[in-house]
């Protein structure tokens, strides 16, 4: 006896063997049961998902000897010949090849002869969307009022190319992509009926490439079983059809939310020395970041995904680490890259450079995220609960101990200043290069907590108005605050003799020269307040303005 591949082998032959389209099949069986049963069905789906194995049982539902019946014997000649595909009252056509006018009217002519043995003379066409426009008008008189003894069934992977006057005259029904877990269970059940066996991860990397299609996975699994025998593993699929595994899908997932591009190139090296298909992994990503994006924002309606409990878990562990903001910007990177690859000569370069571009948008914090941070902070400021990191905790590690219990030793602070102030002057250039040259012959006199005293040369007393204004106080005391740590009110005066030699180390400031003068400007009044510096240390930002 001549082999049966799988997919013709473990076709179904019962509405309930249908796998992954129960609205369809349920549809159809009530509507045998309550004698509801339409003159013309037209089946819609991608390859591999049910059309015409659902159009022959229900050609056998009609025509069964104890029928019609929603549960067809199998047993009686109507069945046995409907299923070797030789009954005289199910014909089966071709739209593809039969496309023209002339075999349309033939079928026209010929169905207006009585059935041969059943009830119903059934006329079942596949990719009905290949006939010509001639043919579809030919049909369309017998479609709309055909004989009583006449039922249609169409089947079509493009809908869009059938007629609507066509479609109008039919009972649609979509036939959806079977999902990855159902794959799963029947190839894992006809595994188990042939003594095959493979591993989950096998079975889900088959799966996985069959892309929604059973019948593809049938074929591949058929395949395999011809390569390895009958004990498969994960390797084997992954060396016949070029695939990635899971743990490397996974792998990559965690390096791009993570930013670790030292491995996201690592991983495409491997992948490409190994032969995979590129552009299938990006595919595949898009696809690993789409799951992790419903778990985000499904929560615990997450099981809608269908996958199998691994690979849930993973993406349930990934969750709580990462913003839906951020994973949207990477699948729109993993997109930008999937149409780029299509016209590339080194599909390598491009898949590096698209994830590392997918890395990027993992680390930036999204709007929603710094709101977030920024009424954490507001919060926490009015319950008088300790801030985030912020200039105080660097003035702590500056000085030693705990900031918030001990004050700046402030002769230190001036003799830092003092060592420092070339560096600080050269800041103060990039953000006021006019005033640079000024400050050249200045350097500091006093420091406290809140309030900076700059000495200038007398002789250049006349230049005291280039940098003792509102843009160039602001721009020094951001240049300080790189130093100290926090934000001091300046303030001018000219140096005396006795300063114009080096403060020496032991400095002191006199604590009877009177309490600080208050900030002039009024930025640097916000950049003091507590909340304002702590969100603009958070996210090394500026106070373009301020509205109140």
């Amino acid at each position: 006896m001549a082999y049966e591949v799988l997919a013709r082998k473990w076709r179904p032959q019962q509405f309930a063997d249908v796998v992954g389209q129960d609205h369809v099949t349920r549809t159809l069986a009530n509507a045998i049961e309550t004698d509801r049963v339409a003159h013309a069905y037209i089946f819609v789906g991608s390859r591999g998902t049910g059309k015409t194995t659902s159009a022959r049982i229900l050609a056998k539902a009609l025509n069964c000897m104890e029928g019609p019946t929603p549960n067809p014997c199998d047993k009686c000649d109507a069945c046995r010949e409907i299923m070797a595909g030789n009954s005289l009252d199910v014909i089966e056509i071709d739209g593809a090849s039969n496309n023209g006018v002339d075999q349309v009217r033939d079928l026209r002519d010929n169905a207006r002869y009585a059935p041969a043995r059943g009830p119903y003379k059934i006329y079942i066409i596949d990719e009905v969307h290949m006939l010509s426009t001639a043919a579809f008008n030919a049909l369309l008189k017998t479609l709309e009022e055909p004989p009583p003894h006449i039922k249609f069934i169409f089947a079509t992977t493009d809908v869009h190319k059938v007629l609507p006057t066509i479609l109008s005259r039919c009972q649609r029904f979509d036939l959806r992509r079977i999902s990855v877990q159902d794959i799963v269970d029947r190839l894992r059940r006809g595994c188990a009926e042939e003594g095959i066996t493979i591993s989950e991860d096998a079975l889900l990397a088959i799966a996985r490439g069959a892309e929604g299609g059973l019948r593809d996975a049938e074929s591949a699994l058929d395949q395999l079983i011809s390569f390895r025998g009958k004990e498969i593993d994960e390797d084997d699929v992954l060396a016949v059809f070029g695939l990635v595994s899971r743990s490397v899908l996974e792998n990559m997932t965690t390096a791009i939310l993570k930013s670790d591009v030292p491995q996201i190139i690592h991983i495409v090296s491997a992948m490409d020395q190994a032969g995979k298909d590129l552009q299938r992994v990006v595919m595949e990503l898009l696809e690993s970041f789409r799951n992790l994006l419903v778990v985000l924002y499904a929560g615990q309606g997450a099981a809608s995904l269908e996958l199998p409990e691994a690979q849930l878990q993973f993406y349930q562990a990934q969750a709580p680490s990462t913003e839906a903001g951020r994973v949207l910007r990477i699948i729109d990177a993993l997109i930008e890259t999937d149409s780029r690859m299509r016209y590339a000569l080194s599909k390598k370069t491009l898949l590096e450079t698209g994830l590392i571009r997918c890395s990027r948008a993992a680390e930036t914090a999204t709007i929603n995220e710094l709101l977030k941070q920024v009424a954490e902070l507001k919060k926490n400021f009015k319950s008088g609960a300790t801030l985030a990191p912020t200039a105080s905790a660097a003035a702590a590690s500056l000085y030693g101990g705990d900031a918030e219990k001990k004050k700046p030793d402030e002769p230190a602070e001036l003799n830092l200043l003092f060592m420092k102030w070339h560096a600080i002057i050269d800041l103060v250039g990039r953000a006021d290069p006019l005033s640079r040259r000024y400050y050249l012959d200045t350097a500091p006199l006093r420091v406290d907590h809140d309030h900076l005293v700059v000495g200038f040369d007398p002789e250049f007393k006349a230049d005291l108005e280039r940098f003792d204004d509102d843009r160039s106080r602001l721009a020094l005391a951001r240049a300080v605050n790189r130093v100290l740590g926090r934000m001091l009110a300046v303030s001018f005066e000219p140096l005396k003799p006795d300063d114009r030699r080096a403060l020496p180390a032991d400095h002191k400031v006199k604590k009877e020269e009177g309490k600080p003068v208050e900030p002039t400007n009024e930025l640097v009044k916000w950049y003091s307040n507590p909340v304002v510096k702590t969100v603009v240390e958070a996210f090394n930002g500026e106070i373009d303005d301020v509205r109140e």
